[in-house]
C-alpha cells in the first residue's frame, strides 16, 4: 500500500508543512470516524486538477463499515464524485440526500474540505453504513453533534490542532469513555463508560451539571493532582491536551480537545481511559525488573567475596599445584561475576558480550602475563547475546585465552594473542590466536586431560556448539569455538 508520503511528492502540489498538517489530522481522526459511526478516506488533489488520490483511511470500530476493500492510491477523476468537487472548490461541507449505493449496502456521503491557512488542501469523506443506522440514543446523538462540530473545525482550519500532541500511548478512544462540557466548563453529557470511570475514583451522584475540573479535584488529593493549571485547562476544555490523574482506588488518563466551530470556544471533548490495572502492571514489572538486577547485583557481589576468599587462601598455600589450582578457580568465579554484573547494569537479560571479552583479556592476558609482555586485541564484533549464553561464552573464552598464556609462550610469556569476534546468521563464532610455540606434536583433544579444555568441551556441548584446535597459520596455536543462536539472523 502507497504512504502518504509517496502519494504526495508523486500527485500533488502540496509542500512539507501541508504534510505535516495532514499528518496531525491522521494522528486523531479515528476520534473522528468513532464519533461519526463512518469511514474515513483523505481524497487528494491531483496537481493536474484531474481528479483526487486516496491518501489514507480509517474505519469506525463504533459502526459498520461501509468500505469492505482498501481504496488507498485508488483515483477518481473530477466529476465522479460532485460532493468532493463541491466541498474542494466551495470550502464547506458538502452533503448529499440520497444515500449511494455500495455492494447492495446503502451508504451516506459527506465531504469535509481541509482547509491550512488560506486554501482547501485535501477532502475528507465520511462514508455512513446506513444498514447500521437505527434511532440514536442520547450517547448517538451526543456523538454526531461533536463529530459534526469537529468536521466544521476542519473545514475552518480550526482542527488539527497544532503544538503538543497525547502524551500517552495508551490515550483514550471514545468508546473508554465520553464527556462534553460547555464553555464553562459544566458537565453536559457523560456517557456510561465515563460515569464508570468516576465511579471507581468515588464519584456517588451524577455528573451531568457539574464543573468537570472541580468535581475531578474533590476526588483526587492534591498531592496525587497534576498542577492546578494543566486541571483547570485540560478538564475545564481550555487546552487541547491529557494529563492523567488519580487516586488510591483508580488512574485515569484524560484528554480534552476544544470545540471551536467558527472560532470561538463552545465547549470541549473529554475523553477518558481508566488505567488502573495498566499502571499496577507496570508497577510490579518495574519492582520485577528492579528486583532482578539487584539479584544480578547481590549476585555479583557474592562471587567476588568468594574470588577474594580464593585469593586469601592461594597465597597462604605458597607455590604449589594447590595454589595455582586456587588461582585458577579464583579467575573462573570472577568470569561468572563479569557476566552478572553487565546483567545488573542492564533493563534486560542480554549482555553486550563484547564488553565481556574485553574484561576478560585485561583479567586473563594482563594479569597471566606479568613476568614478560604479552600483548592482545580483539578484532570483529559479536554484539548482544542471552545471558545464559553470555555467561557459557564468557567461562570458555576465559580457559582459551588462558592457556594462550600459560602454554602457548612457555617460561618468556613474551608474544601476541589476537581474538577475533564474528556474528553470522544463525551463530556466533570466537576464535584465540597465538603466536607462541604452537601444539605439541602428540596433542590430540579428546585424550587431552587438562581440566580448562575438559571445561570447554563440555559447555561446547551443552550449546550444541563446536570447538576445533589446531596450528596458527605462520605458527603457533589457534582454537575456534562456533555457538549456534537459535532464531539468530546476525
Amino acid at each position: 500500500m502507497a504512504r502518504l508520503e509517496q502519494l504526495v511528492g508523486a500527485h500533488t502540489d502540496l509542500d512539507q508543512i501541508e504534510l505535516h498538517w495532514l499528518h496531525l489530522l491522521l494522528a486523531d481522526w479515528q476520534i473522528i470516524a468513532d464519533l461519526s459511526f463512518a469511514d474515513l478516506v483523505l481524497w487528494l488533489p491531483d496537481r493536474e486538477q484531474t481528479g483526487y488520490w486516496a491518501g489514507a483511511q480509517m474505519r469506525p470500530t463504533t459502526g459498520p463499515t461501509a468500505y469492505v476493500d482498501d481504496v488507498v492510491g485508488t483515483f477518481i477523476p473530477t466529476g465522479r464524485r460532485p460532493l468532493l468537487d463541491r466541498a474542494m472548490v466551495d470550502g464547506k461541507v458538502a452533503r448529499d440526500g440520497d444515500p449511494e449505493w455500495r455492494d447492495s449496502v446503502p451508504v451516506r456521503v459527506e465531504a469535509v474540505p481541509v482547509r491550512y491557512a488560506d486554501r482547501v488542501i485535501a477532502v475528507v469523506a465520511r462514508n455512513t453504513n446506513l444498514h447500521g443506522v437505527r434511532t440514536p440514543s442520547r450517547l448517538e446523538l451526543a456523538y454526531l453533534q461533536t463529530a459534526g462540530e469537529l468536521a466544521q473545525m476542519i473545514a475552518n482550519g480550526y482542527f488539527p490542532t497544532p503544538g503538543q500532541r497525547s502524551d500517552h500511548a495508551d490515550s483514550p478512544r471514545v468508546g473508554d469513555g465520553f464527556i462534553r462540557v460547555d464553555a464553562a466548563g459544566t458537565v453536559v453529557y457523560a456517557s456510561p463508560n465515563a460515569m464508570s470511570v468516576f465511579r471507581r475514583l468515588g464519584l456517588s451522584t451524577d455528573l451531568t451539571g457539574l464543573n468537570l475540573a472541580d468535581a475531578t479535584r474533590s476526588l483526587i488529593p492534591p498531592r496525587l493532582r497534576p498542577d492546578e493549571v494543566t486541571l483547570s485547562a485540560v478538564l475545564g476544555g481550555r487546552m487541547p491536551r491529557d494529563t492523567e490523574i488519580g487516586n488510591a482506588d483508580a488512574t485515569v488518563i484524560m484528554r480534552s480537545v476544544p470545540l471551536r466551530p467558527n472560532g470561538e470556544i463552545t465547549g470541549a471533548l473529554v475523553l477518558l481511559r481508566d488505567v488502573t490495572e495498566l499502571r499496577r502492571r507496570d508497577r510490579e514489572l518495574i519492582t520485577k525488573d528492579a528486583t532482578i538486577r539487584e539479584i544480578h547485583h547481590r549476585v555479583k557481589n557474592n562471587l567476588q567475596t568468594v574470588a577474594a576468599l580464593l585469593r586469601m587462601q592461594a597465597r597462604r598455600i605458597g607455590p604449589s599445584a594447590g595454589r595455582e589450582a586456587l588461582v585458577e578457580a579464583e579467575r573462573r568465579v570472577g568470569t561468572i561475576a563479569i557476566v552478572h554484573e553487565l546483567l545488573s547494569q542492564s533493563h534486560e537479560e542480554t549482555v553486550d558480550f563484547d564488553e565481556v571479552a574485553d574484561r576478560l583479556r585485561a583479567m586473563v592476558v594482563d594479569v597471566g602475563a606479568q613476568q614478560g609482555t604479552v600483548t592482545s586485541q580483539r578484532v570483529g564484533t559479536v554484539g548482544v547475546v542471552d545471558a545464559v549464553v553470555a555467561t557459557q561464552l564468557a567461562m570458555m573464552l576465559t580457559e582459551l585465552l588462558n592457556n594462550a598464556v600459560e602454554h602457548g609462550f612457555g617460561a618468556s610469556r613474551s608474544g601476541h594473542i589476537e581474538l577475533r569476534a564474528e556474528r553470522g546468521e544463525g551463530g556466533v563464532e570466537v576464535s584465540v590466536s597465538d603466536d607462541g610455540e604452537g601444539l605439541p606434536g602428540d596433542f590430540d583433544i579428546d585424550a587431552t586431560t587438562s581440566l580448562g579444555l575438559a571445561i570447554v568441551r563440555t559447555l561446547i556441548g551443552e550449546l550444541g556448539g563446536e570447538l576445533t584446535i589446531g596450528p596458527r597459520s605462520g605458527g603457533g596455536t589457534s582454537a575456534r569455538l562456533r555457538v549456534p543462536l537459535p532464531g539468530d539472523q546476525g
